[in-house]
């Protein structure tokens, strides 16, 4: 049986709250590590299900793009307002049985969709899954945060959040050739089938000490939980993952829609292409912001932020060039396309990992979650419904400068193509935003340090 009630009461000479058992040898954070990483990447499956299936459930319900946006932003809307209250739980409580219970709960809405007769009914299972995939991020971060020492974080960071390409990968490459041969609501049930599996798994670990994995010891916590919000580099990274986000959301629910209409392929033939996009341009960014974040921390403590704040204006060009490919030109746009990911994708290792060091250990939950909730309702919320907005309203004017009564499928392809030029305008943005949060973040680094030390 799953519970999610008090860790243990005992401060210990730390003052801090532990979780559920004493830290694992290596073996032990290896494998936890890679059950937190297989439920990151069946989050982001599972979250992208919508976006690899938009086509079919579009055409069957009738549904204009802004229609389709508002599955993104309602879900994104939810999961913001709900996220900061269970961050603090997986701060005081058991993360293994918090993230079980959101695993569950997301997997059950996820499958629910497969018998959706109603645009409404696909609205409350995208809602539901909402609800439980808020519960992973805040969770496993600060999981995490208490496996691995900061030096080593960006790659442990890193390689947790490669769930979002590959998850999305594994979303668009296998939703869409189902979806093909037996139909979207199939899809959509075994997109939920996993769970099966990773729920025991989790269920097998231990959580470390909350703290465990600092190397001086730790005074006992006495900031509030509002406290974060004094922490000036933290509000410049909540910028940027607003901007990051708006992006992201933006691609995962519209690419398959765009290179289906702008260059022609076939549902299972977007998904496709899509998928290599998610997991080529994931991967190369993920390995890479892994590799050089921790690197780079070793002579520069803002170097995280100065490298994804380079990455995020070199990513801008990619976006763009990609996008304004000429109908046909599905290669080149889809390399283009993988190139400005890849760059995208390297936030996540890079500022996840800046977050840890500026936070004191007991508040990673829920500065996580606070973290969340603001990009989520400024940048991922928006992503999808502007983005199809503003195609609708593109699609629109290219109709009536054509002098056609009628809304076709050529001027649904003009109205999205332009429409997602917003993404290499934001990402020069997202740029800007990075390099100021890095002029604040030695400071922030040394108040926490001060925060964090133990009375001699």
């Amino acid at each position: 049986m799953v519970t999610i009630g008090p860790a243990v009461t005992n401060t210990e000479s730390r003052g801090y709250l532990i979780a559920c058992s004493p830290v694992k040898p290596k073996s032990g954070v290896t494998f936890a590590l890679a059950v937190l990483v297989a439920i990151n990447i069946l989050n982001f499956y599972d979250r992208n299900v919508s976006g690899a299936l938009v086509e079919p459930m579009r055409k069957e319900f009738h549904l204009t793009d802004t229609a389709v946006g508002w599955l993104g932003t309602a879900f994104t809307l939810l999961y913001a307002v709900v996220g900061v209250p269970l961050g603090r739980i997986a701060d005081t409580r058991s993360r293994k049985g918090l993230l079980a219970v959101g695993v569950l709960v997301w997997s059950a809405l996820t499958a629910m969709a497969g018998f959706a007769t109603s645009y409404f009914m696909v609205m409350v299972s995208r809602l539901g899954c909402a609800v439980g995939e808020a519960v992973a991020a805040p969770t496993a971060t600060s999981w995490i945060g208490d496996l691995f020492p900061a030096s080593k974080r960006s790659r442990a960071l890193a390689l947790f959040m490669l769930g979002v390409p590959v998850g999305g990968a594994f979303s668009y490459y296998f939703s869409g050739r189902i979806a093909q041969s037996y139909g979207w609501r199939t899809a959509m049930v075994i997109a939920a089938l996993p769970a099966l599996l990773l729920l025991p798994a989790l269920l097998l670990l231990e959580e470390p000490k909350r703290g465990a994995s600092e190397e001086k010891p730790l005074a006992p916590q006495t900031q509030s939980t509002w406290s974060v919000l004094r922490i000036p580099t933290l509000w410049w990274i909540i910028v940027s993952g607003a901007l990051l986000n708006f992006n992201m959301y933006a691609i995962g629910t519209f690419l398959p829609a765009f290179l289906s209409r702008v260059h022609g392929l076939s549902l299972s033939g977007s998904g496709f292409a899509t998928g290599n996009v998610y997991l080529i341009g994931g991967l190369a960014g993920g390995i890479s912001a892994g590799i050089f974040g921790d690197r780079i921390i070793r002579t520069r403590p803002n170097g995280r932020l100065l490298l994804a704040a380079i990455i995020a204006i070199a990513a801008a060009p990619f976006s763009y060039f990609g996008l304004i490919q000429p109908v046909g030109s599905v290669t080149a746009a889809v390399i283009l396309m993988t190139v400005a990911y890849a760059g995208l994708n390297t936030y996540y290792g890079l500022v996840y990992s800046s977050i840890q060091d500026i936070v004191v250990p007991g508040l990673r939950g829920t500065t996580m979650a606070i973290y969340f909730m603001v990009m989520y309702l400024g940048g991922a919320s928006l992503g999808p419904l502007l983005t199809g907005g503003l195609s609708d309203l593109m699609a629109h004017r290219a109709a009536a400068a054509a002098g056609s009564p009628v809304i076709t499928e050529a001027f649904r392809a003009v109205g999205l193509q332009q429409a997602m030029l917003v993404i290499p305008m934001l990402s020069v943005i997202l740029s800007l935003v990075l390099f100021a949060g890095s002029r604040t973040l030695v400071a922030d680094i040394k108040r926490r340090d001060l925060a964090m030390q133990a009375p001699a």
